[in-house]
C-alpha cells in the first residue's frame, strides 16, 4: 500500500500522498460542472445554428450562424430593457442593502444573527409567491397605492401594477438578499480599530466611512452587485407577474420561443447572446472595479 502511495505520487508528480488529496476533492465538483453545465451548453450551442426540418417541430444541423444576428435584431429592445431594469434593481438593492449591512455589522449587538436570519428568511417562501404578493400589495387592495394617493404623490387613475416600476420592485426585492449577505460579511470583517485610527487623526464620519469603510468594503459591494445583476437581467417572472407586453425581458422571449413558439434554434441563439453579453459586461465590471487596487 505504500509503495503504490509514493508511486501514484510519483507518477503525478506529488510529493507525497497529501497533496494528491486536493486533486481527489476536486473530481466530484468537476464532474457535477461536466455534466449539469458544459454538457448542456454544448447541446445549446448545437441548437442555436439549426434550422427547421421537413416535419413540424423538427430542427436539422444546417449551421445557421445567422439565427444569432435575426435573433438580436427582433429582440433588441427586450434585450436593452433587461440590461436596464438590471442595472436599476442592482442600484436600488445596493441603496437599500448597504445601510442595512453597515447597521447589523456594526450596531446590532445581540440582535445580530437575528437581524441575519430575516434577511434570509424571504428564502423560505417560493420565489413565486413573493413575486405573487408583491401584486398584491401594489395592487388597487393593497396598501401602497391608496396611501399615495391620500398624500396626492399620485393620481386616482394612476396605477402600478403592469408597469416598469412593479417589475424593478419586484425584482430589487427578490435579490436584496444576495446584495445584503457579501456586504455583511465583508464589513464584519473590517476591523472597528481602524475606524477609531481614523477619528484619532480628526477625521469626521464622512471622512471616515469615504476613506476607510468605503475602500475597505469594496469586495463586498462588488460581489454583491454581481450576484444581483446577473440573476435579474436574466429573470423573466417578476416582468411576466409584475409587468405587461410593455415590459417584457429578455426572459420573457426565451421562455416564450421555448415552451409557446416551439422555436428552440432561436431561444438557443437568444440564451447564448445573453451569456456573451452578460459575461462582457461582468468581465468589464471586475476590471474597472476590481477589488485588488481598492484595498
Amino acid at each position: 500500500m505504500v509503495a503504490f502511495k509514493a508511486t501514484s505520487a510519483k507518477v503525478f508528480g506529488l510529493k507525497d500522498n497529501k497533496s494528491f488529496l486536493p486533486y481527489l476533492l476536486l473530481i466530484p465538483g468537476l464532474l457535477w460542472l461536466a455534466l449539469f453545465f458544459i454538457v448542456p451548453i454544448f447541446s445549446l450551442g448545437q441548437m442555436s445554428t439549426k434550422v427547421p426540418g421537413a416535419q413540424t417541430g423538427e430542427f436539422v444541423q444546417g449551421y445557421r450562424f445567422a439565427n444569432y444576428v435575426d435573433a438580436f435584431n427582433a429582440s433588441t429592445e427586450q434585450f436593452l430593457r433587461s440590461f436596464l431594469y438590471g442595472i436599476l434593481a442592482t442600484i436600488i438593492a445596493l441603496a437599500i442593502a448597504y445601510p442595512l449591512a453597515y447597521a447589523i455589522a456594526f450596531k446590532a449587538g445581540r440582535l445580530k444573527n437575528f437581524l441575519l436570519v430575516l434577511v434570509v428568511a424571504p428564502f423560505f417562501v417560493s420565489f413565486l409567491l413573493r413575486t405573487v404578493a408583491w401584486k398584491q400589495i401594489l395592487g388597487e387592495e393593497g396598501f401602497v397605492v391608496p396611501t399615495l394617493r391620500t398624500i396626492g404623490l399620485i393620481s386616482e387613475s394612476t396605477t402600478l401594477t403592469s408597469t416598469s416600476f412593479a417589475v424593478v420592485m419586484g425584482m430589487t426585492y427578490n435579490f436584496l438578499p444576495f446584495m445584503t449577505l457579501p456586504l455583511y460579511a465583508s464589513l464584519e470583517r473590517i476591523d472597528p480599530r481602524t475606524m477609531e485610527a481614523s477619528g484619532d487623526l480628526y477625521a469626521n464620519g464622512l471622512t471616515t466611512f469615504r476613506k476607510v469603510t468605503l475602500p475597505l468594503s469594496m469586495p463586498g459591494v462588488v460581489a454583491g452587485t454581481l450576484l444581483t445583476f446577473i440573476p435579474a437581467a436574466g429573470d423573466y417572472v417578476n416582468a411576466a407577474i409584475l409587468g405587461s407586453p410593455n415590459t417584457k425581458m429578455i426572459g420573457n422571449v426565451i421562455e416564450s420561443r421555448y415552451f409557446k413558439i416551439v422555436d428552440y434554434p432561436t431561444a438557443a441563439a437568444l440564451s447564448f447572446t445573453l451569456m456573451a453579453a452578460i459575461l462582457i459586461l461582468v468581465t468589464l465590471y471586475i476590471r474597472k472595479a476590481g477589488t485588488e487596487e481598492l484595498v
